[in-house]
């Protein structure tokens, strides 16, 4: 039994065939062809709208108006049993009663209609595409069956003048009107972010959730590397889960990147157009943008200068120098006005991913994939970056990114609703990190509460200080990291701005090295038991991801989901 069987009527050129076209691209629906069915009955050819009609009342007559029924019986046994079909279409009320007596509520009956002379400049446009519309429109309109189909409005569940709505809102109209979206607003979204200041292990606990999603999607910019253990990648663009799942891969519009780097993790992970979408909208850096950062932010707040920044600042000031817009860009008079009153004003198009020839076949709405997504009742990852203690709204200023690191903000870049949020995980690490000083600087990357060395950190955990000298180094620059203790007032405020439903914490083997060979939970040392029950209480979410090491096997799931 198939979830859906929407039954199409109207006149000729109403707009049943794009309908159906639309909806099939959007929603999965599978299309039944009566026309069709009748092609493959005639045997001589052309096959013209009159041998069709005439073709078509010879059978309503034989069969009483049941053949569309049986031929539907026949498709819908070759399909799922979730499957949604249209039958496109039906022309009188034996034919839809056969069905409705026959598959009951799941049948619904959209009639198209539109004025006389709308319908006729249709068909004569049409004509003009097609030698088998032999016959005129006036000509068509006088077949007895053709002449009665607007009688269906009288029995059809919605009706859509299609000359007063363009085809998408023909299709918002009809999808809505079969509760298709009733489905965006389930809650089938889980987010990801950072409590602290980044490098909190996102990578890793992505990864390891990826193959319970259909969907992963990313948002932020290259600034921020998610590193993952199996196989060892450093992911700047793509979801982290691009390796450990098949999942379809979405980069939101309010993404920013570059596309040499792009392209080479797309090459590197051999993803194709099919699995990949990147909204146009989604931001490129230029050259120019990594100049300007890497000559004023690296040194002044210890940027990692990947050009995020500018760029970002860029898409709002340049809105008058759009890369397609033209004038405001050769306007070499203005120019040189600004550039004698700011010396450091440069005029760079903005640049879009829709404008980019090699991100073209990747270029797809990921609002429209959403809705696809959403509409089959798929789960949907998304995977913030940096940490919250960065956003630029919430962190302390100066010393914060270029984007809003909280939900909210992750959302906002992937054109999520926050009320299709299903649950919220916050990674947080035994002892938080900040991006270590520009090594002319020091003292740029910002405060942190109580910072300590990774040499007292060796002596507390047990590991080498060899190794956290070279585990302790940025996914993106390699800069050394600064460390401090846990910083508990930081975790708070995260969890007021996220409201987490979970804590992943990550490093717990600084804690003590003994924890890497825990699998369960009561394996833990009981410092390491009595921490994780303080952060309960200060977060107030459950710790329910625990990683002791970075390995494939190195994290304890204590999820009742």
């Amino acid at each position: 039994m198939a979830e859906i069987i929407l039954i199409l009527t109207g006149p000729i050129a109403s707009g049943k065939s794009t309908l159906g076209s639309d909806l099939g691209s959007s929603f999965g629906f599978k299309v039944l062809k009566t026309n069709k069915l009748l092609k493959e009955r005639i045997s001589e050819t052309p096959e013209t709208r009159g041998k069709l009609q005439q073709s078509g009342e010879d059978l309503d007559i034989q069969t009483k108006g049941t053949w569309v029924r049986d031929c539907l019986t026949r498709f819908i046994e070759t399909l799922p049993q979730d499957a949604r079909v249209i039958v496109d279409s039906c022309r009188i009320a034996a034919q839809i009663d056969a069905i409705r007596d026959a598959f009951g509520r799941g049948v619904f009956h959209i009639h198209l209609t539109a004025p006389d002379e709308v319908l006729k400049k249709r068909f004569n446009r049409r004509k003009k595409k097609s030698f088998k519309e032999a016959i005129s429109y006036e000509e068509a309109k006088k077949d007895p069956t053709e002449g009665k189909v607007e009688e269906l409005a009288l029995v059809a569940d919605v009706v859509i003048d299609t000359a007063r709505s363009l085809s998408d809102d023909v299709v918002v109209r009809a999808a809505s009107a079969l509760g298709l979206y009733g489905r965006e607003y389930l809650r089938l979204v889980d987010v990801l972010v950072g409590g602290e200041y980044g490098s909190e292990g996102k990578g890793h606990i992505a990864s390891y959730l990826a193959r319970e999603y259909d969907v992963l999607v990313r948002v932020g910019g290259p600034n921020a590397g998610h590193t993952v253990f199996s196989p060892p990648y450093t992911f700047h663009m793509l979801p982290s889960g691009t390796r450990a799942s098949e999942a379809q891969l979405l980069i939101g519009p309010g993404a920013v990147m570059g596309v040499t780097g792009l392209l080479k993790e797309i090459a590197d992970c051999h993803v194709d157009a099919e699995r990949l979408a990147i909204d146009p909208q989604a931001m490129i850096i230029e050259e120019q943008d990594v100049t300007w950062e890497t000559a004023s932010l690296v040194g002044e707040i210890a940027s990692t200068g990947q050009g995020v920044g500018y760029a970002s600042a860029r898409r709002i000031v340049g809105r008058g120098k759009y890369a397609t817009s033209g004038p405001s860009i050769s306007n070499e008079k203005n120019l040189k006005k600004k550039r004698k009153a700011n010396p450091r004003v440069e005029e760079v198009a903005v640049r879009l991913a829709k404008d980019i020839k090699e991100l073209r076949p990747f270029i797809r709405s990921t609002s429209e994939e959403l809705e696809k997504a959403f509409s089959a009742g798929k789960k949907v990852f998304l995977e913030g970056t940096q940490g919250t203690g960065l956003s630029l709204y919430h962190g302390l200023y100066p010393h914060v990114t270029s984007r809003d690191t909280t939900v909210a903000g992750c959302l906002a870049e992937a054109g999520i609703s926050p009320n299709r949020v299903r649950k919220v995980v916050m990674v947080c690490r035994t002892y938080p990190i900040r991006v270590g000083d520009a090594p002319e600087t020091k003292n740029t990357s910002g405060p942190m509460a109580q910072e300590i060395t990774l040499k007292e950190i060796a002596k507390r955990s047990g590991i080498s200080l060899k190794e956290l000298n070279a585990t302790e180094r940025t996914s993106t620059t390699k800069r050394e990291r600064r460390i401090s203790e846990f910083d508990w007032s930081l975790i708070r405020k995260a969890a007021t701005l996220n409201a987490p439903t979970d804590i992943a914490l990550t490093f717990v083997d600084y804690i003590r090295v003994e924890n890497r060979e825990a699998r369960r939970f009561e394996q833990l040392t009981d410092e390491t038991i009595r921490f994780i029950e303080e952060v309960e209480r200060v977060a107030t979410a459950p710790v329910s991801l625990i990683s002791t090491r970075f390995h494939s096997r190195s994290i304890i799931d204590r999820r009742a989901w």
